[in-house]
């Protein structure tokens, strides 16, 4: 696309904030729940919630967890750190204690932002002055829900909420309460604004360190791609999590950036969202396959309006052409596959909304991107259009580099390219297919799985001897975990054995969807287990099912 880079002074995350705010101040920001709050109230509520975590002692640099699901605090404090040059870490809720605390350490988080919820809340405490983590900030889900079911919360679900013991180390957030007007920090393009991790090519967790300019222009490119949004008029269904960096970037800094009302879902629950859907109107909805193929099937069902949606992007997962298809016939609405990873913020490439839409592949680059395909071996050359090599990326949204990970980093690079470990090609149009991925990753309904990381939990069992996780194809989460184990010579185990000490030890997306106790697992020539012919075998059991 052949458009000017936008102005430097554009390229940080708070001024797409408060040019929203000069622009559409008294326009909806925020939904939820039935209570909606405009840019001026959003903006006030960042401005209360920044004075808040300075008094903490938090400040420029300072590493802010944010441990919530969807709920306005998330794109609150997530724009309150950004806005005293703090740098938010992203946590998924539904980390198990043992992950929490690996990720405090290796970012080296002090102040952790989360809910009420006794689900969420429970693991933290207990790792305050065990790791890095010195203070907690507590949001009262009662204080951003409308007055009726504000009070009727405690009352109706009971058990939910937490009931922490509020000291200095852990305080409690009073949304009403004025905490006085914060000092913003001095921010360039360059300031790092987010560590979002991923397991890389490994599987071991790495912090992707992105800068204000790494996300600024991510959202630009994204609003880029589709000329046919209204500044100030959309309203984008935020049914995916923040934590996540799609819905990072796509959904609530892309949402910022063109003044759009964000209508923000807890979790994706198909009945609540078939109901909101009619009632709140939805513009764009982003969100993976699963999502999508959930829709169309409940609104075949139940004949619901759907056609307000007009535009969306799939990503983190490859798009089925019959899903698509069918979803496009129920809204009239395009959907098109886009490509990225969270080294690059993470939109890559993507299918024009506006344009030509090509079965199979994942769109051309976005505004100010090139995409190169590289020899698979040394000295790993640039290669012409048609021809299958590694995907790597150049353009401003990709990452400043792995934290405190020289060796890695300079590993994910070539000839200043990143290398993004998926194998594909380029057409003469410069579309771009991607054909299978290095990478060992499972892609459950859009979240990456890592083998590694269960199978190093299968290890913790005594009776376990070897283990082998890989991907199963799974028709609505894409693919699932399938663990193969076997056992030590003398040791009994059964599979519920093995399920439950996984379940201490993994966050839900991480179970395997089976467990199967084998005599031997294959090997390599050289003696290593091999996932080759495990995932073959999966493949032909499910095309012989199908």
């Amino acid at each position: 696309m052949s458009m000017p880079m936008p102005d430097p002074d554009r390229l940080i995350l708070t001024h797409l904030l408060r040019d929203a705010v000069s622009a559409h101040a008294n326009r909806p920001a925020l939904r939820y729940e039935g209570r909606v709050w405009t840019y001026a109230e959003f903006n006030a509520q960042v401005a209360n919630a920044a004075a808040l975590l300075q008094s903490l002692g938090a400040g420029p640099g300072t590493r802010i967890g944010l441990c919530l699901p969807n709920t306005p605090y998330s794109a609150i404090f997530y724009y309150a750190i950004l806005t005293i040059g703090g740098v938010v870490v992203n946590y998924n809720p539904l980390y198990t204690p043992a992950e929490l605390r690996k990720q405090i350490q290796d970012s080296h988080t002090t102040l952790m932002v989360l809910p009420d919820l006794a689900a969420i809340y429970d693991k933290l405490p207990p790792l305050l002055g065990q790791t890095r983590l010195v203070r907690l900030v507590v949001c009262p889900m009662a204080g951003v829900l409308p007055r009726l079911k504000a009070v009727a919360l405690p009352l109706v679900h009971k058990g939910v909420l937490a009931r922490p013991a509020w000291s200095d180390a852990i305080v409690r957030y009073r949304p009403g309460r004025a905490y006085g007007l914060p000092v913003p920090a001095p921010l360039t393009s360059q300031t790092l604004a987010v560590l979002q991790y991923t397991g890389g090519t490994t599987g071991v967790p790495k912090g992707a360190m992105l800068t204000h300019a790494n996300l600024a222009v991510n959202a630009l490119q994204i609003a880029a791609h589709m000329p046919s949004l209204r500044p100030g008029q959309e309203r984008l269904m935020g049914v995916l999590p923040f934590f996540h960096v799609f819905a990072m970037t796509a959904v609530l800094n892309t949402g910022i950036a063109i003044g759009a009302e964000l209508q923000l879902h807890t979790r994706f629950q198909i009945d609540k969202i078939m109901r909101a859907i009619p009632r709140d109107r939805p513009t764009v909805l982003h969100a993976v396959p699963t999502i999508y193929a959930a829709i169309a099937n409940a609104a075949e069902k139940s004949r619901v309006d759907i056609s307000s949606i007009r535009v969306c992007i799939s990503g983190g997962a490859p798009l089925p052409e019959e899903i698509r298809l069918r979803f496009e016939r129920l809204t009239g609405a395009r959907l098109v596959e886009g490509y990225g990873l969270t080294e690059a913020a993470p939109l890559v490439t993507c299918n024009p909304p506006d344009g030509v839409v090509r079965p199979r592949s994942v769109g051309v680059p976005a505004a100010w991107t090139v995409v190169e395909i590289r020899a698979l071996d040394p000295p790993h050359a640039p290669l012409p259009p048609g021809r299958h090599g590694e995907i790597c990326v150049r353009g401003p949204q990709v990452m400043a580099g792995y934290l405190d990970r020289p060796d890695d980093t300079a590993a994910v690079f070539i000839d200043g390219a990143l290398r993004t470990g998926d194998i594909g090609y380029l057409d003469d149009d410069n579309y771009l297919f991607v054909t299978d991925r290095i990478k060992d990753v499972i892609i459950c309904g859009g979240y990456n799985v890592y083998p590694r990381v269960i199978e190093e939990a299968l290890y913790e069992h005594a009776a376990v001897a070897e283990a082998v996780v890989v991907g199963a194809p799974d028709a609505y989460r894409g693919e699932t975990p399938v663990a193969f184990v076997t056992l030590r010579p003398g040791s009994t185990a059964t599979i519920t054995d093995l399920a439950a000490h996984l379940r201490e030890l993994l966050s839900p997306i991480e179970q395997p969807g089976r467990i199967e106790i084998r005599a031997e697992l294959p090997k390599t020539a050289v003696g290593k287990l091999s996932r080759k012919e495990l995932r073959q075998e999966l493949l032909t059991k499910s095309e012989q099912a199908a």
